[in-house]
């Protein structure tokens, strides 16, 4: 088993779902069911399984109509504008966990980077 994922793909947040989300198809739905399906090939690709206490990291691709001087200011740095973190981990944890309520310690964070991607690391 795996002590780390690394997800090559933009981060969704969980968006807020209804019972009419079943027939409606709502873009954001969709998006988001199509990024757990990504992630949780990923994951079993690299044989990782998500802990009960676990480190991510949500790495926020900078826009392509950056200038290439504020995309270097940017990389790296806190990413401070939607999607909201606690909605981009509740993500992670209803993709990778069959039941979410175990976890009990976890360390998160958002920043600019030149490719989407999340680096979790159980600890």
């Amino acid at each position: 088993m795996s002590n780390k994922l690394i997800f090559k793909g933009t981060p969704v947040a969980k968006p807020r779902m209804t019972q009419a989300d079943r027939w409606k198809k709502r873009p954001v739905v969709e998006k988001y069911w199509t990024f757990k399906d990504n992630i949780v090939k990923q994951a079993k690709k690299q044989n990782f399984e998500l802990g009960n206490s676990y480190e991510i990291t949500f790495i926020i691709q900078l826009p392509k109509s950056m200038s290439e001087k504020k995309k270097k200011e940017y990389d790296g740095k806190a990413h401070m504008v939607r999607p909201d973190l606690d909605n981009l981990q509740k993500s992670a944890n209803d993709c990778l966990l069959e039941e979410d309520s175990t976890v009990h310690t976890t360390v998160a964070r958002k920043i600019w980077g030149r490719e989407g991607r999340i680096i979790i690391k159980n600890m």
